[in-house]
């Protein structure tokens, strides 16, 4: 059974909140699914398929919580063989040029690891929508089919 691996980074438990919700979507379209707040290189190896869903933190930067995660991903470079991602990047666009860094970073590092994306990275700016969950859950649930696929 496809398993689907959630990826939060989370400053102040927003995206950790949005990744909750996500998962319990997922569970009730009967998929098994886990939410990483402190992940290991082997929870990304071992899974089926990856949604990260990320806030931002300075200037454009990773969530405390998943640096040392996406450092290692870096050193270690597990190929991800066509395994299917998602990206949801939460931030703010008066931020400017970092606006929604940390998501576009990972969306860069999943794909030169050879993974699959199932659609371009979703950027939910916090100006706009107070429940970034509104906009992710929908989106991540029109893409179950690509990121159960086998």
């Amino acid at each position: 059974m496809a398993k689907i691996s959630i990826f939060a980074g989370s400053v102040y438990g927003n995206a950790q909140h949005v990744a909750e919700e996500t998962s319990g979507m997922f569970e009730k379209h009967g998929i098994e699914s886990e939410v990483f707040t402190d992940p290991e290189i082997s929870d990304f190896v071992d899974a089926y398929a990856v949604v990260v869903i990320t806030s931002t933190t300075g200037q454009g930067d990773v969530p405390p919580n998943l640096e040392l995660f996406f450092s290692d991903l870096r050193d270690e470079f597990p190929m991800m063989n066509s395994k299917p991602f998602a990206v949801a990047a939460l931030g703010d666009s008066s931020y400017g040029e970092s606006y929604c860094g940390a998501g576009k970073q990972f969306q860069e590092l999943l794909t030169e690891l050879q993974g699959k994306p199932v659609a371009e990275m979703l950027e939910v700016d916090a100006i706009e929508t107070l429940a970034a969950e509104e906009e992710v859950v929908p989106w991540l649930e029109n893409l179950v089919p690509q990121l159960i696929e086998s």
